[in-house]
């Protein structure tokens, strides 16, 4: 069984900044890629960064030169810093997993609310 535990959301003003954790832990030889997702209200979740293993990179084109993604392998934590946050980036934030040889895994979700 693996679980992922999310850390970090709150609430901050515009062009304020958070940093979400992601911890996974479990039975887990290695996790390959691992992600951020969120979910705003009535819309459906959409991917904000992902990283793979080797640390390649990818961003939605809304958060690409405020938000960057990194990890520890060492630790199966993903991150998520957060700059210049906007009202739009309100929502609840998801990190994920493709745990090696299992499958996706994903964590609770922690509250990111952005206030103008």
């Amino acid at each position: 069984q693996v679980q992922l535990v999310e850390s970090g959301g709150g609430l901050v003003q515009a062009g304020g900044s958070l940093r979400l954790s992601c911890a996974a832990s479990g039975s887990i030889f290695r996790i390959d890629g691992m992600g951020w997702y969120r979910q705003a209200p009535g819309k459906q979740r959409e991917l904000v960064a992902r990283i793979a293993r080797s640390g390649s990179t990818n961003y939605a084109d809304a958060v690409k030169g405020r938000f960057t993604i990194s990890r520890d392998n060492a630790k199966n934590t993903v991150y998520l810093q957060m700059n210049s946050l906007k009202p739009e980036d309100t929502a609840v934030y998801y990190c994920e997993a493709d745990v090696y040889n299992l499958r996706d895994y994903w964590g609770q979700g922690t509250q990111v609310t952005v206030s103008s």
